[in-house]
């Protein structure tokens, strides 16, 4: 999968530098991935969240963090639309961010 963009996710750890392995481990894994269907996600983020229009949110370092993407199965690609800490994450609209 191709991640847009690696660079939202560099700026957040570095504010927040305990999250780094986790999305970086994240970001690794999602690269090597061919993920076509949400289940093909669940079977390795059994604790991953899905939502409308292609909407995944990610618990990242043990549900600390959160982070939702957009998923385009088709092409490939994999955006990020949000990445914050739960209490950020609970000031949000997911379905909408």
């Amino acid at each position: 999968m191709n991640v847009i963009s690696k660079r939202t996710l560099i700026k957040f750890y570095e504010s927040y530098s305990s999250s780094k392995t986790a999305l970086e481990v994240w970001h690794s894994d999602t690269r090597k991935a061919l993920w076509q269907t949400p289940n093909d996600i669940k079977k390795v983020y059994s604790s991953a969240s899905f939502l409308g229009d292609n909407r995944v949110v990610f618990n990242i370092k043990g549900n600390k963090y959160r982070l939702i993407v957009h998923i385009d199965y088709k092409r490939k690609i994999v955006r990020v639309r949000f990445i914050g800490t739960h209490a950020q994450y609970d000031k949000i609209n997911a379905e909408e961010i």
